[in-house]
């Protein structure tokens, strides 16, 4: 099966996201027995069920008339980027400046390899996290395998 260019489909998504408030991360296609478009979408503070069902509604629509799989049909599927994503963008980082998170590293620091803290500060070579009320850590991004968010249950 053949879809349009994941261009084409943000042309139509991302000016209805914008308006809910909403960033379109990516746009993934599966060529399988049973064809799918998932559209990832992510905000400020993360994205809840609610939200990626408001989104589906609105771009369902606009896509069957973009038809995006030239007359094929499709699942169209709306995700969140996930919470335990890796943070990869400046902006990622950004969005969760003040928020704990999981700094997982390639050589131990202090004898470990995995801190939880608040991300206080952030630049192209490092990324500073406050660990305890009288510890921040500063590790070289080079060293940091992955930061996402800390997932509290």
């Amino acid at each position: 099966m053949k879809f349009k260019a994941e261009e084409e489909i943000r042309k139509v998504v991302d000016p209805i996201a914008e308006e809910q408030g909403l960033k379109v991360c990516s746009v993934e296609f599966k060529n399988t027995d049973d064809p799918s478009i998932t559209v990832f979408i992510d905000k400020e503070r993360g994205v809840d069920l609610d939200a990626c069902e408001r989104f589906h509604n609105a771009i369902d629509a606009p896509l069957d008339e973009l038809d995006p799989s030239f007359g094929e049909s499709y699942t169209l599927n709306v995700s969140s980027l996930g919470a335990d994503r890796p943070f990869v963008t400046e902006e990622d980082f950004r969005n969760h400046l003040n928020t704990k998170v999981e700094v997982r590293l390639n050589t131990s620091v202090k004898g470990k390899k995995f801190f939880e803290g608040e991300l206080v500060y952030f630049d192209e070579k490092t990324i500073r996290v406050k660990v305890s009320q009288k510890d921040t850590l500063t590790f070289d991004r080079k060293s940091v395998r992955k930061v996402s968010e800390a997932i509290e249950f």
